[in-house]
């Protein structure tokens, strides 16, 4: 098992849409995406990693996926983060997210 490597850094909440379905993300900043790539050792499909993320209030349990043009990491942001959070598409939120 990995150790726990444990990140915080701010970023802008934004929308990716395709058809009717529509998904939030925040980018991993692409140093900590290099870090977390370097040390992550075992992957999920798609390549994602397991990580317990806080936005303010709210914690969850998720998964980063690898974006292979920009080399960082996207993490997903569930409706029910964003409704308890008041926050939407455009806002910068502080992030934490922890591994292994």
């Amino acid at each position: 098992m990995e150790p726990e490597q444990s990140y915080s850094f701010e970023s802008e909440l934004w929308i990716y849409s395709a058809g009717k379905a529509s998904w939030h993300f925040i980018t991993v900043l692409v140093e900590i995406s290099h870090r977390i790539r370097f040390f992550a050792g075992r992957t999920n499909g798609f390549g994602s990693i397991q990580v317990n993320a806080r936005i303010d209030g709210s914690r969850f349990a998720t998964s980063l996926f690898p974006d292979k043009t920009s080399g960082c990491y996207f993490l997903p942001v569930k409706a029910e983060v964003r409704k308890a959070e008041s926050i939407t598409a455009g806002d910068r939120v502080q992030v934490e997210i922890k591994t292994g």
